[in-house]
């Protein structure tokens, strides 16, 4: 007689002790890829914070825009902003910036002017200009001898009032400047040997310690120059007023 036991059906479990492996054992390749992934990005981000400014400019500008960055790079194989396109782009870029920002604290100086009311009519005096080093400030002399008496490195006291304002503006920047003086043709010789040369040197050196005084580091200053009447700005008319001038000409910072 059979047991009981023998009718009922036999069910076999089967566990599947790969498929169990599978699931408890694959956690740790996931949490091990986000750990390199974390630990690639934080040596990018050393590695950029120990480049150059311009290697920055340049992986912003892949950040920005992807398409333009591989366009310009195409053939080149670099990644280090080798690239001459690629500098040129940087290099405008921060061209702009630079002049944007010049035109700005032009416009500054000019609105401080204006508010000196016996200064207005020397405002016609004074140009502004972009140029390849940066931008220049002039003060043109006037027939009526505005910033300097004839033969005299002496300031006069609205010129002492005009590059006040212009040494308020430019300390608040980085950019170095050069101080250019330049007279007009007419002879100036003294018997001790005194000429245009030293005239114009003399009056960029007046200049500069107004400049200094009302808020430019010394360390902005890079240059003292004095051309006499080598730079004529009205080369027509060399005995003409305006070639005597004082130029301020603040260097774009691109560093």
């Amino acid at each position: 007689m059979k047991s009981l036991n023998n009718d009922l059906p036999v069910r076999i479990v089967r566990k599947n002790k790969k498929h169990h492996a599978a699931h408890h054992g694959g956690a740790w390749k996931v949490a091990y890829a986000d750990f390199v992934t974390a630990m690639m990005a934080l040596f990018i981000v050393l590695w950029i914070v120990g480049q150059s400014k311009q290697i920055k400019e340049y992986v912003a500008n892949y950040f920005k825009d992807p398409g333009a960055f591989f366009e310009n790079t195409k053939g080149t194989g670099t990644f280090s902003g080798d690239s001459p396109i690629v500098k040129e782009r940087i290099q405008d870029e921060m061209l702009k910036r630079e002049e944007k920002k010049l035109e700005e604290m032009a416009n500054a100086i000019m609105r401080e002017l204006t508010k000196e009311p016996n200064l207005k009519k020397l405002l016609e005096q004074i140009k502004i200009e972009i140029v390849k080093e940066g931008m220049r400030i002039e003060l043109l002399e006037g027939s009526e001898s505005f910033f300097f008496d004839i033969g005299n490195a002496q300031l006069k006291p609205e010129a002492i009032k005009i590059l006040s304002a212009i040494a308020k503006e430019v300390g608040k920047l980085p950019n170095h400047i050069i101080i250019e003086g330049h007279t007009d043709s007419r002879p100036y010789q003294r018997s001790d040997g005194y000429s245009n040369f030293e005239l114009s040197a003399d009056r960029s050196n007046s200049a500069r310690r107004v400049l200094v005084a009302n808020g430019i580091k010394d360390s902005q200053i890079d240059e003292v120059r004095g051309y006499a009447d080598r730079k004529l700005r009205n080369a027509e008319n060399p005995n003409d007023v305006s070639n005597r001038r004082i130029s301020i000409i603040i260097k774009f910072d691109v560093r």
